[in-house]
């Protein structure tokens, strides 16, 4: 064979840029969905196991809940955490750049 060896061309896909995406989730909120569910199921088994179904149903109510507002609410923010300023700025001084 010859030094040069002809490889066969193959296209590589290398993504849209794009945050990962699962029923409507996105990037790292799907690992919050998951530790949510995970969460309330093990809520579910301890709450049955000391004080019975009903107890351990509600408890399993509550966390999906407050876990599925609380992922929909800060997915709403964006999925990157911003710093938002809240009162009145005075812009006293700038600096003549001539």
């Amino acid at each position: 064979m010859d030094a040069k060896t002809d490889y066969q061309d193959f296209p590589v896909f290398k993504g849209l840029q794009r945050p990962l995406e699962m029923m409507g989730l996105q990037g790292r909120y799907i690992y919050w969905a998951a530790a949510t569910a995970g969460g309330a199921v093990c809520g579910f088994i301890i709450g049955y196991l000391v004080a019975g179904f009903l107890v351990g149903l509600g408890i399993l109510t509550a966390a999906l809940g407050v876990g599925g507002v609380m992922i929909f609410v800060k997915q709403r923010k964006g999925l990157h955490s911003k710093a938002v300023d809240k009162g009145i700025f005075i812009f006293a001084r700038s600096r003549n750049i001539l």
